[in-house]
């Protein structure tokens, strides 16, 4: 494992870091861990988009050491943060500023992408008007607004949603729309049918609870992601 530590205030953070073969700097993709915490399942994306010629890097939101129940309930762990959006926004630009400040990335190449609570977090750097990250990707993401002074949104945005996640429902997902569109953010919201929470997690298998994992649907997001990347680093 190759580790990626970063501090934010006091706090040590540890992700993991996989870089492409060849002379870099290589664009940067960071990955933000669904409640639970940052797992071998982050740092395997992040070996999945080295191979594409990015540096993928999994980011530790929690904390070094700090991690929840892959199988369990984590709503405790995350609404300490949720709770504190700009605590949030700040935890997570300091991942941010960490990336491009390494040698092997290129700092005006910058995406930030993230799954479930990660999807929050992917679109809460997208409100922060930071102005480094290209581009914002949320997969079956949470997308309560902030409640924090608006910024109008640079990076573009691109929204992976199962139609039928019932943590963001279909009012939900116009109500974001709505809100991109009044930030003056470059949005794309792609919903897929009959697709519940965490289609992108293979273990995911609790229809009643609405989290289902959709093989249809994790194959077209990858694409639709793969697509992107490729527009914003051009």
């Amino acid at each position: 494992m190759t580790s990626f530590s970063y501090r934010d205030a006091e706090t040590d953070c540890e992700g993991y870091i996989a870089v492409p073969a060849g002379p870099g700097p290589h664009p940067a993709v960071l990955i933000a861990h669904n409640w639970a915490g940052q797992t071998a399942a982050d740092n395997g994306i992040a070996d999945r988009l080295a191979a594409m010629g990015y540096v993928g890097i999994a980011i530790d939101v929690y904390g070094k050491g700090v991690r929840g129940d892959p199988q369990g309930d984590n709503s405790a762990l995350m609404g300490s943060w949720t709770a504190d959006r700009a605590a949030l926004c700040r935890r997570l630009l300091a991942a941010v500023t960490a990336a491009a400040a390494d040698s092997r990335v290129d700092a005006d190449r910058i995406a930030f992408i993230g799954y479930c609570f990660g999807g929050l977090c992917a679109l809460d750097v997208a409100r922060s008007g930071d102005g480094r990250v290209k581009g914002a990707v949320s997969f079956h993401g949470v997308y309560a607004p902030a409640g924090l002074p608006p910024e109008p949104i640079s990076a573009k945005v691109l929204v992976l949603h199962g139609w039928d996640d019932p943590m963001t429902p279909p009012a939900a997902t116009v109500a974001l729309g709505h809100e991109l569109t009044a930030a003056g953010a470059d949005w794309q919201i792609h919903a897929y049918g009959n697709t519940m929470h965490a289609f992108t997690f293979p273990p995911a298998n609790n229809p009643a609870g609405g989290i289902m994992y959709n093989a249809a649907a994790d194959r077209r997001s990858w694409q639709s992601l793969t697509n992107f990347l490729t527009e914003i680093f051009a």
